[in-house]
């Protein structure tokens, strides 16, 4: 009997102990009064194969998904072609009024086209209206024969410049995108290239039109209706090129700008052009309601002088061709914003345009905010030794 009360007693105290251990363990912790929960991540471009959305300034990726996946571009591939023929202008290689003749070869293009015929020549300036707004195949290739002297040449230039970039999901095998081996991209190296195209602000002059005619004064005019409908539909959009094969789907890569700021949203692998311009309309309105600009430095502001030894030109002014700034959420502080330009000492000749020669690096602080590639404005060659001896000369007395 004495044995019995003693078991119970202990399975009593048992009880006991364990009883606020289960009692705690059955009831969920009270919040702090202010705690709130983590807002879900965006779900952006549900429906596209892959996408990202980018900062133009200052390359800041606001969201992404699959965008190093590999795709077939289709005529995005179109950006890079625009990019040389611009980057051309401004090396002076080639003027908006140059005339450009149509090969046999470039009039055969299939898919968009604006309908060259073998031996017509047609201006830079409209060659560039025919590949921004008609997405002409047919242009691209006429426009690579005049930059490069053939086709091959030029994707060879395409190749190159995608390697500059740091590109490093893309081999071109085309200047027009249509299908063929060895020929893909990704979202982000779409993003990297329409950045580094819209770093040449005039080339939105034509990727921003609706509508225009080419051979107006002919008596066959041709009208241009631009294949991205969000430049009349989005306010804000101005560019920048769309995309379709069979394989490919429906691509885009578009870009938008409201209060100083630019956003770029590439979308690929769309099952049709409603989705594509839905989506990529609630990406621009996502950033646009959740993002602001910070500028650094203007278009067109000084960013100081390149000394390049043993060039025709011994210095070079570097005049920011191009709005730096760095991406903030809204309501973030700017104080103490500053930036410095670090330039990588004395280049030597020859220099190539879009060559790296520094960084533009933003501080807040001490702490780092961003860090800007800076290039070469201008090709610079090498000088002959007659005009360096001058140089020297001069430089004596």
């Amino acid at each position: 009997m004495k044995n019995r009360s003693i078991k119970l007693c202990i399975l009593f105290l048992a009880f006991v102990i364990a009883l606020p251990a289960a009692a705690f363990a059955a009831v969920e912790p009270t919040p702090a009064p202010h705690a709130q929960k983590q807002a879900p991540s965006v779900n952006l471009a549900p429906t596209a194969r892959s996408a990202i959305l980018m900062d133009a300034d200052s390359g800041t990726v606001i969201y992404e998904k699959n965008s190093h996946d590999k795709l077939p571009p289709a005529s995005i591939t179109k950006i890079m072609t625009l990019l040389l023929i611009m980057e051309a202008l401004d090396d002076g290689k080639i003027k908006m009024t140059d005339k450009v003749q149509t090969s046999e070869y470039a009039a055969s293009m299939g898919g968009s086209q604006i309908f060259l015929e073998p031996g017509e020549e047609m201006s830079v300036e409209d060659m560039i209206k025919g590949i921004a707004l008609a997405s002409g195949n047919d242009a691209s290739v006429a426009m690579a024969e005049k930059l490069a002297g053939t086709e091959q040449q030029f994707v060879a230039m395409m190749n190159e410049r995608a390697k500059q970039l740091g590109m490093n999901d893309t081999q071109f095998s085309n200047p027009n995108g249509l299908p063929v081996a060895n020929h893909f991209s990704s979202a982000h190296d779409i993003a990297v290239m329409s950045m580094e195209l819209l770093k040449h602000s005039e080339v939105t002059k034509y990727t921003g039109l609706y509508q225009d005619y080419l051979r107006k004064t002919s008596e066959k005019p041709f009208w241009l209706v631009n294949t991205n409908k969000l430049v009349r539909f989005y306010s804000g959009a101005d560019g920048l090129k769309t995309g379709f094969t069979s394989e490919a789907k429906y691509c885009l890569s578009a870009t938008a700008k409201r209060d100083n700021m630019r956003v770029i949203a590439v979308v690929m692998g769309e099952p049709d052009t409603k989705t594509r311009n839905a989506e990529v309309s609630q990406m621009f309105d996502y950033t646009f309601a959740q993002y602001m600009n910070h500028p650094i430095i203007k278009e067109g502001d000084s960013m100081g002088t390149l000394q390049i030894e043993k060039g025709t030109t011994p210095e070079l002014p570097l005049i920011a061709k191009h709005p730096y700034s760095v991406l903030l959420k809204k309501g973030s502080q700017t104080k103490d914003i500053r930036y410095e330009l670090k330039i990588n000492g004395t280049l030597k000749a020859p220099v190539q345009i879009g060559q790296p020669i520094g960084k533009l690096v933003v501080y807040q602080g001490e702490h780092v905010l961003k860090e800007f590639d800076v290039d070469a404005p201008l090709s610079v060659e090498r000088a002959g030794w007659w005009k360096l001896l001058k140089r020297s000369f001069s430089g004596l007395f």
